[in-house]
């Protein structure tokens, strides 16, 4: 009688795995008929999961490797030692921006003035490129930061852009802020305050009538300024006027603080030049700026970003 009761254990515990099997295979099945329609078995009480996010994320991930070989190639072409590195984003909070100098009026600090400054501060290891005048008009520097994807600031003077348009407004449509640096780079506080205010407002509506924008930036020329200076700029629109902690030249480097080295958020200036004052070109000028700000380890920020 025992082992009738045994034998008869057995063949129902036989009769569960058997199930059991079946329970899986018709379970594999199902999730191999949801594979093939482009789903994936979701987690009880959760939505169906898509396939086309899959997608949208490998075509994501495949434009970002397309970008970094372009940036690769454009380094190597333009016979950089290193690949500059990719811009930041804007940051999600702006810096307050502090004035170098303050002025007095009738014995109080005229706080509303746009700011004076010669770095943004942030933690970011990011400079800044502001390029200045416009009197050289160089092609393969259009071509040189459009290639490399460079951000950069345009201080423009109007005497020395009229006679070029379409160059300016190639810089324009490749991302360049175009800015204030007055009509005729004169020495601003040799001048009175409406004087002043002709070379600075002259110079907004020259942009905005040329170029479609009219700048918020304003860069005195010589980096000279005085009360007059920032009265007039404010009454012309101006909300900041960026000075620079460091120049790049073709074969040098100049730097306003003893220790001669760059600080995150450093502003650096160089201009619109060629050979003719230059010992060399300006791809000679970027390649040096980018050289170096690469090697430690700085990317290049959108100064706009910042303000």
């Amino acid at each position: 009688m025992r082992a009738v009761v045994q034998n008869d254990k057995r063949r129902a515990m036989g009769g569960v795995r058997i199930g059991l099997v079946v329970l899986a295979l018709a379970a594999i099945a199902s999730g191999c008929a949801q594979a093939d329609s482009g789903q994936i078995a979701p987690a009880g009480g959760q939505q169906p999961l898509e396939a086309p996010p899959a997608r949208a994320l490998d075509s994501y991930a495949t434009k970002l490797r397309a970008a970094h070989a372009a940036r690769i190639a454009a380094a190597h072409r333009w016979g950089l030692r290193r690949v500059p590195l990719a811009a930041p984003p804007a940051p999600g909070r702006k810096p307050r921006i502090k004035t170098r100098k303050g002025f007095e009026v009738d014995g109080h600090r005229e706080l509303d003035l746009p700011p004076v400054f010669t770095t943004i501060p942030t933690r970011d290891k990011v400079v800044f490129l502001t390029i200045d005048d416009g009197a050289e008009k160089d092609p393969a520097f259009l071509r040189m930061m459009s290639d490399l994807d460079v951000p950069y600031t345009a201080f423009l003077s109007g005497y020395l852009v009229k006679d070029d348009d379409r160059y300016f407004r190639q810089m324009q449509a490749r991302g360049a802020v175009l800015n204030n640096h007055t009509l005729w780079h004169r020495y601003m506080p040799g001048l009175p305050y409406r004087a002043q205010r002709r070379e600075i407002c002259g110079m907004q509506r020259f942009i905005e009538r040329r170029y479609g924008t009219r700048p918020t930036l304003f860069r005195p020329p010589f980096g000279s300024y005085d009360r007059a200076t920032l009265r007039a700029a404010k009454a012309c629109g101006i909300e900041y006027a960026p000075l620079w902690n460091a120049e790049v030249f073709a074969d040098h480097w100049e730097y306003r603080e003893p220790d001669r080295r760059l600080r995150p958020g450093d502003i650096v200036l160089t201009h619109f030049r060629g050979r003719e004052q230059w010992k060399g070109a300006m791809p000679d000028m970027i390649r040096r700026f980018l050289n170096k700000v690469t090697a430690e380890g700085y990317a290049v920020g959108r100064l706009e970003d910042y303000l």
